[in-house]
């Protein structure tokens, strides 16, 4: 991993040596360190179960209320710590041991599913017990987000940092394939109890390869000491880097107008198809296959570019606009898989880009503050476009969503593009490219200053 500004994720030219060549990335070279390799399998028994519960949550609260706005409140609840406490979680990420404080989450983690299993199955349920639920879980989150994001350099080394970020993303995508279904047909046969008991006990999976990793093999990363004003230093180290700042913004403004999805599938599959439970489950798994597509595809990627980043958000954002007015669901379940392809393209480029360009005394603060914009905004975006979905119809909240993503993606990439001293070149002649990014001409930026 690169320690410095990220010249790896710029978007204009790197100068890198021209006789040497990128060396060929396995898709799966970090699964050949003993440690991550056991921190991949304990996540995707736990991610199974995870997955699990958010679908039978989402759609045990449908079902107790009948409205989207209520699914958006359960979503809000469980990202609103996040918002509220989010870069407190990377200070404590920085300074202690990662390794210590997984066990302390992932345990917590667990609890919070016996409690909500118990409840439901004894059938005392109710609605505000899903809220509280999710909100001790987004509570736990808060810790442990960045903690694992940051862990992963310490697993694996510098060197495999991007690789083991498009492998984790890929392994929660994987699981996405098997919860939803697997959830669906418990919910369908025996209730939504036993999806909930599964999950919590899904975590003794990362507890038991936490517990199983040799220390001495972990890369040593010096902690940050207790002190005042570590909140501002990391703030002030992302404010001063501009390929960390617009990716965080864009992340933001995807992840708080356009992963709305829980409040949107759940809606096509009840109000606009028809189909029920099931068919919630097989939207969420046919984005689940396009998520673990787009996860594979960014393993192979031996370099980040911002550009993807940019391209990827602008076609998320108008793949939403064509899936919002789909005729029938031959045409939405399509375009879910290809929401899924670009949505985790998105994500794992902005993951992968943050992190290679950050210091690793800074890296648990930086991905903190880039986990609360990306899933913070989720407790404003959540209740707005279900309310939206009650009021105007799901068609019209989906529509929203994708235009404001797709508008925030150009106006990220022109401010990325002027940061790097670029300008919009147009050439309408044959055989040229007819948009393209070129260097300023050094006599406009002479006008300028």
């Amino acid at each position: 991993m690169s320690t410095g500004s990220g010249a790896d994720s710029a978007p204009a030219p790197t100068a890198h040596d021209s006789t040497a060549r990128p060396r060929k990335t396995s898709m799966f070279a970090s699964l050949k360190v003993r440690n991550y390799r056991l921190f991949a399998t304990g996540a995707v028994i736990s991610n199974t179960g995870t997955w699990m519960a958010r679908i039978t949550q989402d759609w045990l609260v449908l079902s107790i209320t009948g409205s989207s706005a209520a699914v958006g409140i359960t979503t809000a609840m469980q990202f609103l710590p996040m918002l509220l406490f989010g870069l407190y979680g990377g200070v404590i990420a920085d300074r202690f041991a990662k390794r210590s404080l997984l066990f302390c989450t992932q345990g917590a983690m667990s609890l919070s599913g016996l409690f909500l299993a118990a409840l439901t199955l004894s059938g005392n349920v109710q609605v505000w017990h899903v809220y509280v639920a999710a909100f001790f879980t987004g509570l736990v989150t808060v810790v442990d987000n960045p903690t694992r994001q940051s862990f992963v350099s310490e697993m694996v080394g510098p060197d495999q940092v991007r690789n083991a970020v498009s492998l984790n993303s890929a392994n929660f995508q994987s699981a996405r394939l098997i919860g939803p279904a697997v959830a669906s047909a418990l919910t369908a046969a025996v209730g939504p109890g036993w999806a909930f008991l599964a999950n919590g006990l899904s975590f003794l999976a990362p507890l038991t390869g936490l517990a199983l990793m040799r220390t001495g093999e972990l890369s040593e990363i010096k902690r940050t000491p207790r002190g005042k004003g570590q909140l501002r230093e990391g703030l002030r180290y992302v404010s001063a880097h501009p390929e960390l700042i617009w990716p965080i913004v864009l992340v933001g403004f995807v992840g708080t107008f356009g992963f709305n999805f829980p409040i949107w599938l759940s809606a096509y599959a009840d109000d606009v198809f028809h189909g029920g439970v099931g068919q919630y489950g097989l939207f969420n798994t046919l984005m689940a296959v396009g998520s673990l597509a787009g996860a594979l595809l960014a393993a192979r990627r031996r370099s980040t570019r911002l550009r993807v980043l940019v391209g990827a958000a602008i076609g998320f954002g108008v793949l939403e606009l064509l899936a919002a007015w789909a005729p029938g669901v031959w045409a939405f379940a399509p375009l879910i898989v290809l929401l899924g392809i670009l949505g985790l393209t998105v994500n794992v480029t902005a993951n992968s880009t943050v992190q290679m360009g950050t210091d690793p005394e800074m890296r648990g603060r930086v991905m903190s503050l880039f986990m609360m914009v990306f899933t913070g905004g989720t407790p404003l975006g959540g209740p707005l476009f279900g309310w939206l979905a009650d009021q105007y119809g799901v068609r019209v909240s989906f529509t929203l969503g994708g235009v404001i993503c797709a508008a925030a993606a150009v106006g990220v990439g022109l401010m990325l593009a002027r940061a790097a001293n670029l300008r919009l070149k147009v050439d309408l002649r044959r055989g040229e490219r007819h948009l393209q990014f070129v260097p300023r001409d050094p006599r406009e930026l002479a006008a300028v200053a």
